[in-house]
């Protein structure tokens, strides 16, 4: 056996977490701090007219294996805690929508089948999208140079109401960047292991409790188990090499110093970079994209005719929700909340909350056509600011391992196929965890 360390994991979102979880299987002796009083991160829960709801409403997918795989090692049964959806992209009545959905059949039939049933498209638009899916096939999902999303859509003939009923939305929903500016061959990836994987990849995963709930709690109880320590509301300020080991300074009355054998960095990028300062790893900067989520308070039994919709936007109009989710299809005691997401959220949040809640309540109204969501019992709006980073065109985004062997980084922002999502996060904390393994094997 290895012979135990004593590692510090800063940082309890979901990258550190999987890495703290992953160390502690190994026989590590580990210490996740958190700064918050609150555990995961720029996913995480926060109370809201006396529930507990997340700062952000998240859609998974099948193809997130490593956040599934983590979900059984920590004793979550994901069919109990996720709501699994076949692919879909629906629209209300009110929105000249289309209505797709992928029947349960063996892939690539389940995507053929449900582009015969979709309605709402023309001919042209259903031969568009099945060029776009052979022809991405046949080309390995792979791109010689990168593009924007929307230089790929152009060559690939795509026609505008495609675009806007279905390439745009899930563009802005996987990379958080609008498609001309987001990466083409990021986008790809997500699409290659979501419509071009088996079909279960492709499921639409939607957390039933709070993200928090979800996963890093659960992740701290079993750290714990294994011996390990969770310390929330524990700021680092700085970490000091000290002859082959860290000295940790905890922000506190005290300033506590306390010394480990090896250290994950599981930050975001502008507090890894602050904890970096003055050695020789770095970390750089990066643009960053906003997500709004509006919580609507309706009476109890207020009810979507499915979990969740697709709705058009159109910044112009002053119409900004682009999916709507009925919460209380998901967790009973939520039975009339609605949560409304607003992804590249800059202008939207321009207008302010009250503004831009009355402005969501009369999109609902319209595009659900029930007049009755125009005034909502409650509404409340909350933004993450820096809720991912630009995923633009030959973006350079660094790798978990640093000049130190024994100091790693861990984040959704570091070298991936996919975006800044929940899948990120859980791979590269696997992959930090897995290098200090390496490194005191």
């Amino acid at each position: 056996m290895t012979e135990a360390k004593k590692i510090a994991v800063i940082g309890a979102g979901w990258a550190g977490c999987s890495a703290a979880v992953e160390l502690a299987i190994a026989g590590h002796a580990v210490t996740l701090f958190e700064s918050s009083r609150t555990l995961g991160g720029r996913a995480r829960a926060v109370e809201i007219q006396g529930k507990l709801l997340d700062n952000g409403q998240h859609i998974l997918l099948g193809a997130y294996t490593e956040t599934l795989r983590l979900l059984k090692t920590i004793g979550v049964a994901a069919n109990d805690a996720l709501l699994r959806l076949p692919l879909q992209m629906r629209y209300p009545s009110g929105c000249d929508g289309m209505d797709f959905v992928a029947p349960r059949l063996p892939a690539p039939f389940h995507l053929f089948a449900a582009l015969l049933r979709t309605t709402g498209l023309s001919g042209a638009d259903k031969m568009a999208l099945a060029r776009f899916s052979t022809t991405a096939r046949w080309m390995d999902w792979r791109l010689h140079t990168d593009c924007s999303v929307s230089e790929l859509l152009e060559r690939f003939d795509q026609t505008e109401r495609l675009i806007k009923l279905m390439w745009q939305p899930l563009c802005i929903a996987a990379l958080n960047t609008p498609p001309e500016r987001a990466s083409a061959q990021v986008f790809l990836n997500v699409l290659r292991d979501s419509l071009g994987a088996a079909r279960t990849a492709s499921d639409m995963l939607i957390p039933r409790t709070n993200l928090t709930s979800l996963l890093p709690q659960q992740a701290a109880a079993f750290i714990e188990q294994k011996k390990g320590f969770v310390k929330a509301g524990a700021s680092v300020q700085k970490i000091t090499a000290s002859d082959q080991q860290w000295l940790l300074t905890l922000k506190n009355e005290e300033s506590t110093k306390e010394l480990f054998d090896g250290v994950v960095i599981a930050t975001q990028a502008t507090t890894a970079a602050a904890l970096l300062t003055g050695s020789e790893a770095e970390v750089p900067a990066f643009d960053y994209e906003p997500i709004t989520t509006c919580y609507l308070q309706y009476p109890v039994g207020t009810r979507l005719t499915a979990p969740f919709y697709a709705l058009t936007d159109d910044a112009t109009q002053g119409v900004w929700g682009q999916f709507v989710f009925d919460r209380g299809q998901l967790d009973a005691s939520q039975d009339g909340l609605l949560a409304v997401v607003v992804s590249v959220s800059t202008a939207a949040t321009e207008l302010g909350q009250e503004a831009l809640s009355a402005a969501i309540a009369a999109q609902l109204a319209s595009s659900l056509q029930m007049p009755q969501l125009a005034q909502p019992q409650w509404s409340k709006v909350i933004s993450e600011k820096r809720a991912t980073f630009s995923c633009t065109p030959g973006l350079q985004r660094p790798e978990e391992k640093t000049v130190f062997p024994h100091l790693v980084l861990a984040g959704d922002y570091l070298a991936s196929d996919y975006p800044a999502t929940l899948e990120s996060a859980v791979r590269s904390g696997v992959k930090a965890a897995t290098l200090l393994k390496q490194h005191f094997a």
